[in-house]
């Protein structure tokens, strides 16, 4: 057996983060969590930001607490949640926070954005979401509202490629992320001519694009000097979280399988050897994006558990302390089931609420949910039926007929989930592992390294290495005629 050899990824969700390590043996590897921490944007003046600088604070601290456990360390690599970004001035200093993707200013002035163009072309052009959380939209408000950052910021760089470039000093944005920018063609792999010259930006702005599982550089000698911690090689992973999470999930060959990642967003999708663009499918708000070795990822984003989430936060305020999301789980399923019916994307649900379980009670169809077991069931029944009808629209729209779901990120830890959505779908249901973003960044860090191959190389590390359940359907009858009424009800759109 070879020598253990160590690697720290970096995983920042959009509500919380953490550092691991990963040791790998040249055949298998486990993984230890030696930072946590929460991520929690910041409202001022009507502003609703990222504090980058926490977070980047907390980066050091988990950089300090893997390199005091493991001494020696052969590199490490960050990914992110897959939206917004920052500037760089002609000083190389960041001009301001980054501005969060729920923000309300560039919801406000997207209306401007399809005054130039429609969401149609838009759509036939990058084949991506287009959607205000992602970057045209806020460097179209940035620039209509002459924002500072905008008018004199030297280097447009993504969330990830900004920590990098605090702890490199290399500028550079990494392939993945930038395909759901709504400025990229994903067909043609380059910026999209026709959207610049339609806002008038200039691709001076932006840093070169690398592929992941690259090397971006050395820790520079002040980080490392302030740390105490020797040379350390940066990577660049996958960047944007989900496919990140996709390149790590446990599969040896490639079949009729399609993934849904579950955390504050949900995406249902599949693996594609290229972007897939029309009408129809852009209608079912399905669209494509970047994932490891130029594979395409055909998806559709749902509202996650970000509703369940903001509910939590509303129920630890009136309680006065704190309520486990075991609690939480146990009481949802105490609860009658199919009494109340909720459209997760409902645009009502996206924005954050003082009081999210008000805005279920206002919004379901059906009983009123009053207690919590009743409104948590209202919304993972919600997300259940909301994966049945998305998984039956990807086999439609793709031609194929899935017999496998992977179920990866941080909400498989919910097994009732896990479970309603194998008797939903009434398709079998492989969930983990949870750290499966950890996984993909671990395996484009050896891909940089040249200790693996590429991408299969490494998911058989990962079969090999991984712990998973599986679910079969049960009772699927029962969840039909559930399907059938919720559709009835909200429109299941």
């Amino acid at each position: 057996m070879k020598d253990l050899k160590n690697y720290i990824v970096f995983d920042f969700g959009a509500s919380n983060g953490r550092a691991a390590v990963v040791r790998y043996d040249g055949n298998r590897f486990d993984m230890e969590v030696t930072h946590r921490f929460e991520n929690r944007p910041v409202y001022a003046t009507n502003t609703l930001y990222w504090d980058i600088l926490s977070l980047y604070a907390e980066l050091k601290c988990g950089l300090q607490k893997s390199f005091a456990k493991y001494k020696k360390i052969e590199s490490m690599a960050l990914d992110t949640w897959g939206a917004d970004f920052g500037f760089i001035d002609k000083n190389g200093r960041l001009i301001s926070n980054p501005v969060h993707y729920r923000d309300r200013q560039r919801v406000d002035d997207c209306r401007g954005v399809f005054e130039k163009i429609s969401a149609e072309r838009l759509f036939e052009l990058t084949g991506a979401w287009v959607h205000p959380n992602f970057d045209l939209f806020h460097l179209y408000s940035m620039k209509k509202n002459s924002w500072p950052e905008y008018e004199y910021g030297e280097v447009f760089l993504t969330i990830p490629d900004i920590l990098n470039y605090f702890l490199t000093g290399k500028t550079c944005n990494e392939w993945t992320r930038i395909t759901n920018s709504i400025m990229y063609d994903q067909v043609k792999k380059r910026w999209s001519d026709e959207v610049f010259d339609t806002f008038g930006l200039s691709k001076d702005m932006f840093a070169p694009i690398i592929e992941p599982g690259n090397i971006i550089g050395k820790i520079s000698g002040q980080v490392s000097r302030e740390l105490e911690i020797g040379p350390l090689q940066v990577i660049a992973p996958v960047t944007h979280d989900t496919p990140s999470a996709v390149a790590g999930i446990p599969v040896s060959a490639k079949g009729n399988w399609a993934f849904i990642s579950l955390g504050t967003w949900a995406i249902v999708g599949l693996e594609t050897d290229a972007p897939i663009i029309s009408k129809e499918i852009m209608d079912k708000g399905f669209s494509n994006e970047g994932g490891a070795e130029y594979t395409n990822l055909f998806i559709r984003n749902i509202t996650g558990l970000w509703i369940i989430q903001q509910c939590r936060a509303k129920w630890i305020k009136e309680k006065g302390s704190d309520i486990s999301w075991d609690e939480i789980v146990r009481l949802s399923a105490a609860a009658p089931a199919f009494e109340a019916f909720i459209d997760v994307d409902d645009p009502v649900f996206a924005q954050p609420a003082v009081d999210m379980p008000q805005v279920v009670r206002e919004n379901c169809r059906g009983a009123k949910p009053e207690s919590i077991g009743q409104a948590a069931r209202c919304v993972y029944e919600g997300l259940a039926l909301k994966f049945k009808h998305d998984v039956a629209a990807l086999e439609e729209l793709s031609g194929k007929k899935l017999d496998l779901l992977h179920m990866i990120g941080g909400g498989i830890q919910n097994k009732m989930l896990c479970q309603w959505t194998a008797d939903a779908t009434g398709i079998p249901v492989t969930a983990g592992p949870a750290e499966t973003t950890s996984v993909g960044n671990f395996l484009m860090q050896l891909k940089a390294l040249g200790e693996i191959g590429g991408l299969a190389d490494g998911r058989l590390i990962s079969c090999r290495s991984s712990e998973v359940d599986h679910y079969e359907p049960k009772d699927p009858d029962s969840w039909d005629d559930a399907y059938q009424e919720y559709l009835n009800k909200t429109g299941g759109n």
